[in-house]
């Protein structure tokens, strides 16, 4: 990169965080004083188009370059077949795991969904009048989850995608390397969320095992292996939409095993089973190291 380059790279970090940073602390100002909820989502969404704004502002603006993100619909088949359902399969890995180490913790009960329903019908009622089961409620939420919500999704996980993956990861391998610049670009992914998980609980709640500096750190782990799947997907097809597609495909498939658990257990949301958690991260993990390293291997 030419200095001034650098000094749009840097610019582009700047604008990201500053204007995502500024839409979080305002969406949950507006949560915590005004217990406005649609606000907060909005803030989310507005958030979620900081790094593609940085981007338009530093490449078009600054430097007056072409954007260099493949927008054209593009690459094999697999590729997009596994952007559109991996999430589904790690987040059933990452659960299955959770409960082999805490069995325990597995229930059936509704408990969860008779809390979610504000308490006011016990699991027979929630069955009998509206016909609510755990097993309804995966079946039914699965299915869009795994067929529907990645197209619906993918719309606003592109104006992140074009920002970390199109435009920041490419930048961070070739001046750190492989392995070093997905490191380096997950924890950043990561600490860009900070506000959101300090302020409103953001992913884990408030109230955790080892509350907050743990769910700080488990999340930038959480994002180096997310980071790195959706980096390599990238790589491999040259269209950010199927980045895009897995980003949209885990945000609506990963809170899913919550439903398995009784609220009271939400204190160890950090370590399970959601995909989030340190244990049932563990595959998606694997997978994105393994990955890694075999590429290393091939490039020497």
């Amino acid at each position: 990169m030419s200095a001034k380059e650098k000094q749009g790279f840097s610019l582009y970090f700047l604008i990201a965080f500053g204007l995502a940073w500024l839409c979080q602390v305002g969406g949950c100002m507006a949560l915590l004083r005004q217990k406005n909820a649609v606000l907060y989502q909005l803030a989310l969404i507005a958030t979620m188009f900081c790094p593609l704004l940085a981007v338009l502002l530093v490449q078009k603006v600054f430097l007056r370059q072409p954007v260099g993100i493949g927008w054209k619909v593009q690459g094999k088949r697999r590729f997009w077949l596994a952007a559109w359902f991996g999430p589904a399969v790690f987040t059933l890995l990452g659960a299955v795991l959770y409960f082999a180490v805490f069995p325990s913790r597995l229930d059936f009960s509704c408990s969860w969904l008779v809390a979610a329903y504000g308490g006011e019908m016990d699991a027979q009622t929630l069955r009998s009048e509206l016909g609510v089961s755990t097993l309804s409620y995966l079946l039914q939420n699965g299915l869009f989850a795994v067929i529907l919500a990645p197209a619906i999704n993918m719309f606003p996980a592109l104006g992140e995608e074009a920002g970390w993956r199109g435009y920041m990861m490419p930048r961070l391998k070739e001046r750190f390397g492989l392995l070093n610049g997905r490191l380096l670009g997950g924890v950043v992914w990561g600490v860009w969320h900070w506000p959101l998980m300090l302020l409103v609980g953001y992913e884990y709640g408030t109230n955790y095992l080892g509350a907050p500096v743990l769910g700080l750190a488990v999340w930038c782990v959480v994002c180096f292996a997310l980071n790195t799947l959706l980096d390599l997907l990238y790589e491999k097809t040259g269209c950010i939409w199927v980045p895009a597609i897995a980003h949209g495909a885990f945000n609506a498939i990963a809170a899913l095993p919550q439903v398995l658990i009784t609220p009271a257990d939400a204190y160890y949301n950090v370590l399970g089973p959601m995909p989030i958690g340190l244990i049932s991260v563990l595959p998606m993990l694997a997978v994105a190291v393994g990955l890694t390293l075999h590429q290393m291997k091939q490039e020497q």
